[in-house]
């Protein structure tokens, strides 16, 4: 069952999906989807026309900015923010207040099971490959491969990490998950696959 709590601001032409739930204060604008079983934390913002697949967690004042993308399974950390903006100004040249006409909106686009750490700031435009984990307080700016662990101002790849979100470990000539023991083989450019069996 969909829960909205009563202090929720959701626009009426947002596209709530089945079992989802949207907690105390949290914004949800017009046009947005949101996927089956999302769960939107105390204070976040879902900006206007913004998608997200099913079972995505936005947790508390997380601000997630039109156009952005998020495929299923997304976790977005506490106060984390995706911008849309690659020259923000509040004004025109001419010091006229600048309106949707006067600029083009940038996506961030973020894959299936990836995860963006509380406080993180993705800096549009950027897409961040799926299972792919921004550390807590990262700048991201550029795009993220998937499986990468990318820390850091800016955020620089410091490792990889698997489904379960553990960090890899090479052994035995590929790299593992310590917790499932899920393998994983090199693509090439710094990409990562799990091992086909």
């Amino acid at each position: 069952m969909t829960r909205i709590e009563r202090t929720a601001d959701v626009a009426s032409t947002a596209d709530i999906g089945k079992d989802s739930s949207i907690w105390h204060l949290a914004q949800i604008r017009e046009g947005a989807v949101l996927g089956e079983n999302c769960n939107i934390g105390r204070g976040a913002y879902i900006g206007p026309g913004v998608i997200l697949g099913k079972n995505c967690k936005i947790q508390n004042y997380a601000l997630v900015y039109e156009p952005a993308r998020l495929d299923d399974g997304v976790f977005i950390g506490p106060a984390a923010v995706l911008t849309n903006d690659l020259f923000p100004r509040a004004v025109n040249p001419d010091g006229s207040r600048k309106n949707d006409e006067d600029w083009d909106a940038v996506a961030v686009n973020i894959g299936q099971g990836a995860s963006i750490g509380a406080r993180a700031v993705c800096i549009a435009p950027v897409n961040i490959g799926p299972w792919a984990m921004v550390a807590a307080g990262a700048v991201v700016n550029r795009d993220v491969p998937a499986h990468a662990l990318m820390a850091g101002v800016p955020a620089r790849q410091i490792g990889w990490v698997g489904t379960a979100g553990r960090r890899l470990e090479y052994k035995d000539g590929c790299w593992q998950c310590p917790a499932t023991g899920e393998r994983y083989e090199n693509l090439g450019n710094a990409f990562l696959s799990p091992a086909s069996a």
